[in-house]
């Protein structure tokens, strides 16, 4: 007789499956955690550090922000000029590196494909590119107002109310009319947020530095101020672009000035009438009622008629000490002068240039 042995019970059908460990339920928030971070890494990333400037056909360009600008004045300039590719990331990192609250005017130079990190960067550290404006064949002090207001944030009114400002020109024993002796002609920087006042000052700077102790002591040894010095330079200039008789020249008019004569400058006629372009001086021309006019008036015009640089204003203290009186172009159209002593001698010089003036239709 066989003895069955007893059989193991079967797992009923019905039973529940073990849930998950403790340790595959960290791994999977991980991993969550580690994917959410990548995707708001490379968004965040991506708003700081990728591209959003766009300059069509150029490298780089200039953004001008003004003294009054607010951060809504530099996005509308930016947006309006099409130069944001996503114009929410720059405000947004704006905010986030405190720029909107310390927006600082003046003229930056911004690159094609720069991040918002870069421009948010430049425009709030203030380091501007400055601007270089040549000062050179300047007449009046409207057109040297006038170019200061192209270039500058500075306007034209505000740089001629410093100049018609007689308490201000004191300073470098100036007045208003020979303002314009205060600039000398050269190629200067400036920022281009520099208000009238402080590019005045700078000119200012320049001027005292060029009127040193000894050549005020040449001019006081002439009879005549730095600002009068100026005024007979802006004249030999605009006589000669012949440098080497500028001295000669300068002689000239020192010799009419100490006799009483009458300056006779063609080129304040020309200057009173406000016709640069004239070419022959005729009678009727020098009729004409002007201070500037040295065949009606003697002495000085009030103020300079050109923007007189340094060699000028040297030759004018160097002048040659002679006994000429009068001087007039030469016929041979070489750019110089014939010299006289007598006005007899200045007659016949006078007659062979107005020959070759008739011969040429002039």
């Amino acid at each position: 007789m066989t003895t069955k042995r007893p059989t193991k019970s079967k797992k009923r059908s019905g039973s529940k499956e073990k849930p998950y460990s403790i340790k595959r339920i960290i791994i999977s928030f991980a991993i969550l955690v580690f994917v959410s971070l990548c995707i708001s890494f490379s968004y965040f990333y991506s708003r700081v550090f990728s591209p959003n400037l766009i300059i069509e056909g150029k490298s780089s360009e200039y953004i001008y922000i003004k003294s009054s600008d607010s951060f809504e004045d530099v996005l509308n300039q930016l947006s309006n000029r099409g130069m944001l590719k996503n114009r929410e990331s720059f405000i947004w990192l704006s905010s986030f590196m405190d720029y909107q609250k310390k927006v600082k005017p003046g003229r930056y130079k911004v690159k094609d494909g720069m991040t918002n990190r870069e421009l948010v960067a430049i425009l709030r550290s203030g380091k501007q590119e400055p601007v270089r404006i040549t000062f050179q064949n300047i007449r009046t002090k409207q057109a040297l107002a006038g170019k200061v207001g192209r270039n500058l944030e500075a306007d034209s009114s505000s740089i001629m109310e410093i100049l018609n400002d007689n308490k201000i020109l004191e300073r470098y024993g100036l007045d208003s009319p020979k303002a314009l002796s205060l600039f000398l002609p050269d190629t200067y920087e400036f920022y281009w947020n520099t208000t009238a006042s402080e590019f005045v000052d700078k000119f200012g700077v320049s001027y005292l530095e060029f009127w040193n102790e000894d050549r005020k002591k040449q001019a006081a040894s002439i009879g005549l101020s730095p600002g009068e010095i100026s005024i007979i330079a802006s004249i030999v200039v605009q006589e000669s672009n012949k440098s080497d008789e500028w001295p000669t020249i300068a002689g000239v008019y020192l010799n009419r000035l100490r006799t009483g004569m009458k300056l006779q400058a063609d080129p304040t006629v020309k200057f009173a009438l406000n016709d640069f372009d004239l070419r022959r001086i005729r009678g009727n021309h020098l009729q004409v009622e002007s201070p500037y006019n040295t065949y009606k008036y003697v002495g000085l015009p009030p103020g300079p008629i050109y923007m007189a640089g340094k060699r000028s204003i040297d030759a004018v203290l160097n002048y040659q000490s002679h006994s000429y009186l009068y001087f007039c172009a030469r016929s041979d159209r070489s750019g110089y002068h014939d010299f006289a002593v007598t006005f007899e001698q200045h007659k016949q010089n006078a007659r062979r240039y107005q020959s070759s003036l008739n011969a040429r239709g002039i």
